[in-house]
């Protein structure tokens, strides 16, 4: 497998970071985070001019259609910026369901206020006591009219706060976790009977658990056929779980190169603690473990941009998943002990980086989650 990113590639990453090195850094992130929205929307403007928010969605409907693993540069480049804005939720995740799922006059009408920036999505997907169990939905879609009624919570669901629109999933039939009935719905955020208790996760993203009581929608909010969602919201998770491994990879990438800094420039015994042969070897096991996350993530948006057997996508992305979230445990705790008692405060970038790293170990499933989805898919 070639690991050399082209010129195109290349080009579009450096891109990225020089506008993430000038436009949020460090400082510029907590203010950010500290402010009442939670994101910045001069930055999310700043992506849309760029053509990121673009990047994945078909030229059909205003984007470039680039693949999975075109972005994996990008991703990383998120990563070790640690941005809070709602881009794998609007453009990884809802936007790729949409393309999958949505009719053609579905896509016309939303795709290209997301690659412009003008419209922000959320994926309401998650239930109480469901463990990662997509298939495992209680909120419910009835007819009413020529429309739904729509009952139900979700939980956990990030950037809910932030987003235009919801992608909710619903059951029109069918048992509590069975994989038929599942429907796919568009809810405007701010629509009659939708309620949100938001909050700040632990790594300064915004997210709310999500109510529906007796919310209308008409007919054009469902996607794809009734009872069939299922599958393109699994294809859609997947994608996002694999530009996710990547992101991560940034992540560590960043908590790899300021421990090995910090090694080089503490003093103990009036030498660098880089200098103990101890230190060194567990710097370069973070290296390592670093490196094959890469690897791996590689593999996942390949298999996600190439495989037609959706057995064989979900055994690769979770192989993925599982190497990346052990790696991030891993690369996460090493750079806060090699930092000492300076590596828990919320001065340094590393603090927050292992935040994040210990969040996305959890995102679209934890480690366990993801071995018994590898072995059911074998």
């Amino acid at each position: 497998m070639n690991f050399e990113l082209s010129e195109e590639q290349q080009l579009l990453a450096d891109s990225v970071r020089r506008f993430l090195d000038n436009a949020y850094d460090f400082e510029s992130r907590k203010r950010i985070v500290a402010s009442a929205e939670g994101w910045s929307p001069q930055a999310w403007a700043q992506l849309a001019e760029l053509g990121v928010l673009g990047l994945p969605i078909s030229a059909d409907y205003g984007g470039f259609g680039a693949s999975a693993s075109d972005l994996t540069s990008v991703m990383e480049a998120f990563g070790a910026a640690l941005i809070v804005e709602p881009y794998l939720s609007t453009v990884g995740l809802s936007a790729r369901v949409i393309e999958l799922a949505g009719s053609d006059a579905q896509k016309q009408a939303l795709l290209p206020k997301v690659a412009d920036g003008s419209l922000k999505l959320a994926a309401a997907y998650t239930e109480r006591g469901s463990r990662y169990d997509l298939a495992d939905v209680t909120t419910s879609a009835k007819r009413s009219g020529a429309g739904w009624t729509i009952d139900g919570e979700k939980v956990s669901v990030m950037h809910a706060p932030i987003a235009d629109k919801l992608l909710v999933s619903a059951r029109t039939s069918g048992a509590r976790t069975d994989a038929k009935g599942v429907s796919l719905f568009l809810v405007d955020a701010k629509a009659a009977g939708v309620r949100m208790k938001s909050y700040r996760t632990q790594d300064s993203v915004r997210a709310a658990d999500v109510s529906f009581s007796g919310v209308q929608v008409g007919a054009d909010a469902l996607l794809g056929a009734e009872g069939a969602g299922l599958a393109a919201l699994e294809a859609g998770v997947d994608f996002a779980t694999a530009l996710m491994c990547s992101e991560a990879v940034g992540a560590m990438k960043f908590a790899c190169d300021t421990t090995l800094e910090y090694l080089k420039t503490r003093k103990q015994f009036g030498v660098a603690i880089g200098s103990f042969q101890a230190l060194q070897h567990r710097m370069v096991d973070m290296c390592v473990s670093t490196e094959q996350a890469r690897s791996i993530s590689y593999l996942a948006c390949a298999r996600v941009d190439q495989a037609s057997d959706a057995a064989e996508r979900r055994r690769v992305v979770s192989a993925a998943a599982v190497k990346v979230c052990e790696a991030a445990r891993h690369v996460g705790q090493e750079a806060i002990q090699l930092h000492g008692g300076m590596g828990l405060t919320i001065e340094l970038k590393v603090a927050h980086t292992f935040k994040r790293l210990t969040m996305i170990s959890q995102l679209f499933g934890d480690v366990d989650h993801h071995l018994a989805r590898f072995e059911a898919a074998a």
